[in-house]
């Protein structure tokens, strides 16, 4: 149950964050809501999960898929450009993310 926390936590931040964008310096009441939300959400959740994973397994799990995801959306929605050394980079941070929870003998399996 601790890794569908964790997921829920970093979905949340993601549309938090990609909400950001859209509340244009929290002048758009509905993304500014969604920001609250959202973040609310991703902390409450990500609190659930640190019940049984580590933090630092955690934490890295959820600032590095996060980031990935977060790049993703800017370049399907908001249509910001990326290019090879972008995806280079994602691939990177997911493989980091892997290679910590297979290999660290901190992870919970």
């Amino acid at each position: 149950m601790q890794w569908l926390y964790l997921a829920i936590a970093i979905v949340s931040e993601v549309v938090a964050t990609s909400a950001l964008k859209a509340a244009n310096g929290f002048t758009r009441w509905e993304a500014s809501l969604l920001v609250v939300a959202g973040y609310a959400s991703a902390f409450y959740f990500l609190s659930l999960a640190l019940r049984t994973i580590q933090l630092g397994v955690a934490y890295a799990i959820w600032s590095g898929v996060g980031v990935a995801l977060i790049i993703l959306v800017g370049w399907v929605i908001y249509r910001q450009p990326l290019n090879v050394a972008s995806f280079i980079g994602i691939v990177l941070i997911v493989s980091g993310v892997i290679v910590l929870y297979l290999f660290s003998r901190s992870a919970t399996h």
